[in-house]
């Protein structure tokens, strides 16, 4: 039964993996290729969360507390990266302009500082509401 948890997630990600290289090799847009990784990396995280869930279902105090674990590390996990993204995307849209407001009225400096602090704040508060999610464990 091992060998299932580590061969299924393998299998999806080279199928995965595959079907967008033939995608691209036929002429697809690479939207489509992109599309494909996507699906096929929620099926695997799907995968991955609902075979270990069912495989220990007979000792149930130790799956809630598995499970439990788990879905809290997962959802620090995700609170930390999703908010990271957004960080970088706001930092990616405010600095640049910021650097042109800058030479253009060296005044505007620290207000345009400002906007580019506050796409930083975001990534912060992801990570302290990961540090919380993992003081709870």
């Amino acid at each position: 039964m091992e060998f299932v948890l580590l061969a299924v997630p393998v299998v999806f990600l080279v199928g995965s993996i595959l079907l967008a290289y033939k995608a691209v090799k036929s002429g697809a847009k690479r939207k489509t290729a992109v599309f494909t990784q996507i699906a096929s990396f929620c099926i695997v995280g799907l995968v991955c969360l609902i075979i270990p869930m069912t495989v220990s279902a007979a000792d149930t105090t130790a799956v809630v507390d598995s499970t439990a674990n788990g879905l809290g590390m997962l959802a620090a996990a995700l609170a930390t990266g999703i908010s990271g993204i957004g960080g970088g995307i706001a930092v990616a849209g405010a600095a640049p302009a910021a650097i042109g407001a800058t030479s253009e009225d060296p005044k505007a400096f620290g207000k345009s500082l400002i906007f580019v602090a506050l796409g930083e704040g975001v990534a912060l508060y992801g990570l302290l509401v990961s540090i919380l999610i993992l003081n709870k464990f």
